[in-house]
């Protein structure tokens, strides 16, 4: 379990550092107009938001309140990878350890 912490808080840091980078040296606007041009462009996207998608369905199904369910869809849709692996960290920690608990949350 101790890896797996590791693991998300690497992903949370780059993801920030990324994301930092791209606000300061990059044009939305009009990387994103290039990026929705391209085939493979559309592809990505999709791809990312098929992901989202899927790692989202698991925090509808291990957490317990709607509003925080909803609050953290938000930004996984968002901030992306910044906010699942800030997600899988909080919910490393909650674990105590107990894998099952980590994967099922509520259910568990």
């Amino acid at each position: 379990m101790k890896l797996a912490k590791i693991i998300t808080i690497i992903g949370a840091l780059v993801m920030t550092a990324i994301i930092a980078y791209a606000f300061i040296a990059g044009d939305f606007g009009t990387e994103g107009a290039v990026l929705t041009a391209m085939p493979w462009g559309i592809v990505s996207l999709v791809d990312l938001y098929v992901g989202f998608t899927l790692f989202s369905g698991w925090v509808v199904y291990r957490e317990k309140s709607i509003p925080l369910t909803v609050v953290w869809i938000v930004a996984v849709m968002t901030l992306g990878a910044f906010a699942m692996s800030l997600y899988a960290f909080l919910a490393l920690q909650s674990s105590a350890g107990d894998w099952k608990k980590f994967w099922m949350g509520k259910n568990a």
